[in-house]
């Protein structure tokens, strides 16, 4: 049973029409400018090929070069749309670079020379067919990591195109019919297979970007960009498992803004959300990039440092000092930016919840012994793990259970 290829191609262009519709009515609803040039990509491409489909063999001269330089700017938009999908500005001189240099090599060769011009057109789809996957693997994040079909599709819709071509022009570089009637019939079939999976893979790139932003957005402490309580945790937990496969320890500050709440009785709540902002740039300019931290209550933040107590001290000393000398003066005189920190550190393994607890005592420590200084914990709470063990053969010991902040 044969393909009529021209058949392919129109119902490849009446579906790359539909998708692109479907694409800027999304981008739309969702005020997406990678959907919209997506979409806007696919419409153009399926004009370009309606077009060549129905009236190629009637129209001529410039028209024709035109026609298929507008196929070629479609390549470069679905290239600028993946840019624009990672956040980067579309890159206009790329865009066009395709469809110019099949204008100027078509003017170049003329007519005389068609396995030659249909080699650097499909060289030139692949070429941003490969750009494209090369912007998507850029994109790869630990939240997406079903990456590769969005990277093995455009490659492979480059390597359909190229191949037919590469072979006719190894085995059969003076039969010009060779590679033109296989790469007309694959690339057809390939066509409309590409064409559906490109839009599919699309949808599951930006499902897969809405989802990671509503855990985000879940996670976050939006004042100050720090993980909240809930997005800390769980963070921690998986540093704390990390840690204790390699044995390594961990230490955990407890920061407590001092006189908090005078500052908002004298300046105001919108002094106070700056003080905020002010200390959580404090805490993440002085924190490593390995380290957590979150603002877990009002004025109360924490911190997860993957090493021994004594380095943790060094470094909350530093904040301290930091936050102190920030000198934020306002109209209604100079505001006082101290801040109290506990600081715990246990062995591989030790819970989260035994490190914040220690932590929290030697914060109530640092209180009450003047604030604005740092505290450690002079001893480390028992472990949760050995404390349940304890609990469950001893119900009476049940009265040591260590408070969990």
């Amino acid at each position: 049973m044969s393909l009529d290829s021209m058949t392919l191609y129109f119902v490849a262009a009446m579906l790359a029409a539909l998708l692109g519709a479907m694409l800027l009515f999304f981008g739309r609803q969702e005020d997406s400018q990678a959907l919209t040039w997506w979409g806007s990509a696919y419409l153009l491409g399926a004009a370009s090929v309606a077009a060549w489909t129905l009236g190629g063999q009637l129209i001529g001269g410039i028209a024709q070069l035109l026609l298929n330089a507008a196929g070629f700017l479609a390549c470069g938009m679905v290239w600028n749309a993946a840019r624009i999908f990672r956040g980067r500005k579309p890159n206009f001189q790329g865009m066009a670079l395709g469809p110019v240099a099949w204008i100027a090599s078509s003017m170049a060769l003329g007519p005389v020379a068609p396995v030659l011009r249909m080699t650097i057109g499909a060289a030139i789809i692949a070429f941003y067919a490969a750009l494209t996957a090369a912007e998507l693997w850029s994109e790869r994040r630990k939240a997406m990591k079903q990456r590769w079909p969005a990277v093995v599709v455009p490659v492979l819709h480059g390597f359909v195109l190229m191949l037919p071509i590469l072979l006719g022009d190894l085995f059969h570089p003076h039969d010009p019919n060779f590679a033109s009637s296989i790469w007309i019939t694959v690339f057809a079939v390939e066509l409309v297979l590409y064409a559906v999976g490109t839009v599919f893979l699309i949808f599951m790139l930006v499902t897969e970007r809405t989802v990671s932003a509503h855990k985000t957005a879940a996670s976050v402490d939006p004042l100050t960009g720090l993980f909240n309580r809930r997005g800390f945790a769980e963070a921690c937990a998986r540093v704390i498992e990390r840690e204790a496969t390699a044995g390594r320890p961990a230490t955990v500050m407890i920061f407590d803004i001092d006189h908090f709440k005078s500052i908002n009785d004298r300046f105001g709540h919108p002094a106070g959300d700056e003080i905020l902002k002010l200390f959580a740039a404090v805490v993440q300019n002085n924190l490593r990039i390995t380290d957590l931290s979150g603002r877990v209550g009002g004025e109360e933040f924490a911190a997860l440092l993957p090493c021994a107590l004594e380095e943790g001290l060094i470094v909350a000393e530093r904040v301290r000092e930091v936050f102190a000398a920030s000198g934020i003066v306002s109209d209604e005189g100079p505001v006082d930016t101290t801040v109290s920190i506990g600081v715990a550190g246990g062995p591989a393994g030790t819970e989260l919840e035994v490190l914040l607890a220690a932590a929290d005592t030697a914060l109530y420590q640092a209180k009450r012994g003047g604030r604005n200084r740092v505290e450690a914990a002079a001893e480390l709470p028992l472990s949760l793990e050995n404390w349940r063990r304890a609990a469950a053969g001893h119900p009476s010991s049940s009265r040591s259970r260590p408070a969990i902040a």
